[in-house]
């Protein structure tokens, strides 16, 4: 099976625990893009929280009606796919420069599911870089402190996420610095010291978010809880 229909048909099992009448997170990603399709399929009166702005237009073009993260009380369940799947399902996110309004999203949800192919599932977080959503105003410097965090934990310094286009800007308009790890062994530690960094909005690790995983593989779907 490949790679895109573990993802598939781990969106296709997410959909499944959504019911009539819930405020439902909908996730950034490809994976995350396969739920949405799975989940307009059902045709449900429900009301989709987007995490980004093409996940947004994704679910407009499929009929899913939208609420801002703002008109809502709160979400009942939230589903996202996400980058690695480590261990007590802490997770890196922000593959799609996402990761401020999903985790928005996931700490104002009852339920948190992540879905991933099986090559997402790791034993150590840390070989994706871990991206790190920065305001853009001197960014620059914004980004020397990051480095020296970085060396605190005997990290490589962070890179500034370029495209074809130039800079990768965010949907609030920042940017994203990626850091290279190859391992994390203190993943807590290294997102509180993050969070010290004025100019950092947030970070990519997903640390006690996720209620349960559900994962692609050549025998179907795996089920995962902390």
């Amino acid at each position: 099976m490949s790679a895109d229909d573990q993802k598939r048909i781990s969106g296709e099992a997410a959909a499944e625990l959504v019911e009539a009448g819930m405020v439902v997170g909908l996730g950034t990603g490809s994976t995350a893009a396969w739920f949405v399709k799975a989940l307009a399929a059902r045709k449900l009166d429900i009301r989709g929280v987007p995490t980004s702005e093409a996940t947004a237009n994704l679910a407009r073009e499929l009929g899913i009606p939208l609420a801002a993260l703002d008109d809502v009380k709160s979400i009942d369940l939230t589903v996202d796919g996400a980058d690695e799947v480590g261990p007590g399902l802490s997770l890196i996110k922000g593959g799609g420069a996402a990761l401020l309004r999903e985790k928005l999203v996931w700490e104002a949800s009852k339920r948190c599911v992540v879905i991933a192919d099986a090559a997402k599932k790791v034993d150590h977080l840390g070989k994706f870089p871990l991206p790190i959503e920065v305001v853009r105003f001197g960014h620059v410097h914004t980004g020397h402190r990051l480095a020296d965090i970085a060396a605190e934990f005997e990290l490589l310094p962070p890179r500034l996420r370029m495209a074809d286009r130039g800079i990768v800007v965010t949907d609030g308009g920042n940017v994203i610095y990626d850091l290279p790890s190859g391992v994390i062994a203190e993943p807590a530690a290294l997102a509180a010291a993050l969070k010290t960094v004025t100019g950092v909005v947030d970070h990519g690790l997903f640390l006690d978010l996720a209620d349960e995983a559900l994962l692609g593989t050549d025998q179907g779907v795996v089920k995962l809880v902390p």
